[in-house]
């Protein structure tokens, strides 16, 4: 009514020729459509095909279809007489077959970027658990295509999907059960995407004095199927809705405000509509009878009831009023240029002669915008993000709290002003529309069997492994300098540690080995004072100051095990070690082999009378000792010990040690030594009960079962221990062995040269 008022003002357009339009109502219902086109065609009262009961009026053109169901039923009747229909709905790019629609044009924007806007609102607020409803027809089936696969290149998981009958009869049927079940899913965030027949289903399945606690996402028109039905309470509210981004026309709201049913008297449609909204009692059946509030005006109605802005369908009609008009002044203006060349029946105007104007009009609207007819030039839709908001008064409101254009520049095609929101009843944050809560910093995801990638479960991530951000799918290993904190969310660096001397267990055993070192030093000075006495003289002078001596650098080579590791340490630890404590074994050797012999040697002029000679001692301490000396050469010149940071032995730390380099060597060092100390203590155990007037072998015999023990004990501890603790137990094993030695041997004879000197005779040793 507005386009054509305007039209018949305007005196440039079809200048001396007035528009009209009939109304007709196609009651959602194929059945009514086709009855509506049929009237229409054969003019008022009863219809009769292919016969037109109008004579002096001349229609050009249809103006219809809000869905796409509806132009295809209208088309059915109106292609055949090449009637040019002009669809205002959504647009439907089955529609756009010229082959099958050759008469059918569509006016509205192409809404191919539509998914991707309702996609990036989801990613906005990261919704990820989604149920879609859509028309049960091929338009319904190409965004359900499309959305999915745009939900799944953003990780957007859909919970459910209901299609919506666009049958009547089914309708019926159906839209009982079809809320509840929507109801009862486990998604927040329900995209519906549909045209206003297939969405009434929602008006009338809505629960009154029921809130639910979902994020409607309207992708269609905002029409009447998504306002309240009842007054008390509404179950979209905090529904948000796509709709057409369009300019303002110039005047529409000041000729809404003047409408009433007095200026528009044969328009039953608009009383009826009066009658309802302005909820008049007792209708008056007489038409001509005065209706209440008759100076009222429609911007005082509710949003509910009526909306004063223009809405995306409108704006699409005002401008498929003006196409048409267009066309028309075109098809006139070619038409009185032919006037005086053709005869008066070929000026008669025929629908079918508005095509070949209809589709190449292109004119720009009193908003400025710039209109096409053919849709192959139609631009892409622009859509405002409108918020709707029932307040607890009954009154509601639409409110702009975003937009998107497809092809505005990346980061700028959507916008959105989260704090202009108003969510649904149950609160005020951003609902959390998601199948299973984030996973947090030191988390993995875990999926489901049989769910979406979007459910799942989160697990600590393992030792050694950390996450440091949401929803992580993998754990990392942390560098092998650093360790994972209490959280696993960050790595943090690990200490280093090794036997500090300045540290409690560090210093005992420092002070442990230099104590024993200066014992033994005292225990030698003793025999060197007391040399000539028969204790000393007994059993080779020479073999008991080399073993005091070896003793003194046994405990002294356990300093090397404490401090920071170096190259030198390293090198010098296991082989001085190994060589000190060869000599002592070797000592001993000697010492008992000398022993066995003295009482063995029985016979004068025995050839084993030549191994008694203290010399032969000196080189059974010198054979021994080179083996082990070689060894450790070969040792140090193939794969020697170098210091290492352990970073994990154990959990925490770096530990700086000395590694053996060959684990062979090493071993093959400590079994060399354990063979010389069985042998050693083998000999002195079968000689334990020589007459010896000191009893030396019993000493020595006890001294290597003491030595003997702490190294067998040693393999097992060394080898379970980690970290510092391996340090401690070989210096434990050689500080316990030396001293087994120094106290067994020489303590003893200590005793007795200083305190019981006449047991130090010759005399006394006689009369053993």
């Amino acid at each position: 009514m507005f386009a054509i008022e305007e039209i018949n003002k305007d005196s440039s357009l079809l200048p001396n020729i007035s528009l009209g339009f009939h109304l007709y109502n196609s009651y959602h219902s194929d059945e009514r459509t086709l009855e509506s086109s049929l009237q229409w065609l054969s003019g008022q009262g009863q219809f009769t095909p292919n016969y037109s009961c109008r004579e002096k009026e001349k229609s050009m053109a249809v103006i219809g279809g809000t869905t796409s169901a509806l132009s295809v039923q209208m088309g059915t009747l109106l292609d055949l007489y090449k009637f040019p229909q002009i669809s205002f709905g959504p647009f439907d790019s089955i529609l756009n077959d010229k082959i099958q629609f050759p008469f059918l044009y569509q006016m509205a924007p192409k809404d191919s970027s539509l998914q991707q806007g309702v996609v990036c609102l989801m990613v906005y607020f990261k919704w990820n658990w989604v149920g879609l409803i859509a028309s049960d027809d091929m338009r319904g089936e190409k965004f359900l295509s499309e959305i999915r696969r745009q939900m799944a290149k953003n990780d957007v998981c859909v919970s459910f999907t209901e299609k919506i009958p666009v049958s009547e009869r089914r309708y019926m049927e159906s839209h009982d059960k079809f809320m509840p079940r929507i109801i009862t899913s486990s998604a927040k965030v329900i995209v519906i995407h549909g045209d206003t027949d297939s969405l009434m289903i929602l008006r009338y399945s809505q629960v009154p004095l029921l809130p639910i606690e979902k994020v409607w996402i309207a992708t269609s028109h905002w029409d009447i199927s998504m306002r309240p039905l009842y007054s008390e309470g509404n179950s979209f509210h905090g529904a948000l809705t796509f709709s057409y981004l369009t300019s303002e026309i110039p005047g529409f709201k000041t000729f809404l405000k003047v409408v009433t049913p007095s200026k528009y008297p044969d328009d039953i449609l608009l009383r009826g509509f009066w009658l309802s909204a302005f909820r008049c009692p007792d209708a008056p059946e007489n038409p001509e009878q005065e209706i209440c509030s008759p100076n009222a005006s429609l911007d005082i109605l509710p949003l509910c009831s009526f909306d004063m802005a223009m809405s995306g369908l409108s704006y699409t009609i005002y401008n498929t009023v003006y196409a048409v008009a267009w066309a028309l002044h075109e098809m006139l203006m070619r038409k009185s240029e032919k006037k005086s060349m053709v005869d008066e029946d070929d000026l008669a105007l025929h629908s079918w002669q508005l095509h070949s104007f209809l589709k190449n009009i292109q004119f720009n609207n009193s908003a400025g915008d710039q209109v096409f007819v053919d849709e192959n030039r139609s631009s892409e839709a622009q859509y405002a993000i409108m918020n709707y908001v029932f307040f607890p008064n009954e009154t509601d409101a639409l409110v702009k709290v975003g937009q998107f254009v497809s092809k505005a520049p990346l980061g700028q095609d959507f916008t959105i002003c989260e704090d202009a929101i108003v969510w649904g009843w149950w609160d005020s944050t951003v609902p959390r529309g998601v199948c299973s809560n984030s996973c947090d910093p030191g988390f993995r995801k875990t999926p489901l069997e049989g769910q979406p990638v979007c459910c799942f479960d989160c697990f600590p991530c393992p030792e050694g492994e950390i996450s440091s951000h949401m929803d992580a799918e993998h754990c990392m290993k942390c560098p092998e300098d650093t360790y994972p904190n209490k959280q696993r969310d960050h790595c943090v660096p690990k200490p280093v540690t090794f036997l500090n001397v300045k540290e409690p267990l560090g210093m005992t055993l420092m002070c442990m080995a230099v104590s024993f070192s200066l014992l033994t030093a005292l225990v030698l000075g003793v025999f060197v004072k007391f040399q000539d006495t028969p204790i000393v003289k007994a059993n080779n002078r020479t073999l008991s100051y080399t073993l005091l001596i070896s003793l003194i650098f046994c405990f002294l080579c356990s300093l090397l095990f404490i401090g920071r590791p170096t190259t030198a340490t390293c090198l010098l630890q296991q082989t001085v070690f190994g060589v000190v404590f060869t000599v002592a074994i070797s000592s001993i050797m000697a010492k008992t082999i000398i022993v066995v012999l003295a009482f063995r040697v029985i016979r004068p002029g025995s050839r084993i009378r030549m191994f008694v000679h203290p010399t032969a001692s000196i080189y059974v301490v010198l054979i021994c000792s080179g083996i082990q000396v070689t060894f450790c050469g070969i040792w140090l010149g193939t794969s020697p010990p170098f210091p290492e940071a352990d970073t994990h032995s154990e959990y925490g730390h770096i530990i700086l040690r000395c590694n053996e380099g060959s684990v062979f060597a090493f071993y093959s060092v400590l079994g060399y030594m354990a063979l010389l100390a069985l042998g050693s203590f083998t000999v002195a155990f079968l000689a334990r009960n020589l007459p010896d007037a000191f009893n030396e072998t019993k000493f020595i015999t006890f001294s290597m079962l003491v030595f003997c023990s702490v190294w067998i004990t040693f393999l097992p501890t060394y080898q379970s221990s980690k970290g510092k603790a391996m340090v401690t137990v070989e210096i434990f094993s050689i500080l316990a062995s030396s001293a087994g030695l120094l106290c067994c041997i020489f303590i003893p004879k200590c005793y007795v040269i200083l305190l019981k000197p006449d047991r130090n005779t010759q005399e006394q040793i006689k009369n053993k």
